[in-house]
């Protein structure tokens, strides 16, 4: 078994996590892993579970919250959902 680093419960189905940076992570559940791995919002401050956008090396949870805080810049971002390329 294995301890999550969030929550400390010791679990049988406890599952690894592995960055590109190559720190290791060990969780119980997704929610401890969302908990202590996912970015924040910029704008909204919610955590960012789907795909975000990032606009100078900032995280947002969509399209308008980095219209809200990017200017000129987060103007060009466009949410893609239902989108398709040509």
């Amino acid at each position: 078994m294995a301890t999550c680093e969030v929550c400390g419960n010791d679990y049988w189905m406890a599952f690894e996590v592995r960055t590109a940076s190559g720190a290791t992570h060990t969780f119980d559940c997704f929610e401890c892993a969302i908990h202590k791995m996912a970015p924040i919002c910029e704008h909204c401050q919610i955590k960012i579970v789907g795909h975000g956008v990032e606009v100078s090396g900032r995280f947002f949870c969509c399209a308008h919250c980095a219209r809200a805080v990017e200017g000129e810049q987060g103007a060009e971002i466009r949410d893609t959902v239902g989108a398709r390329p040509a």
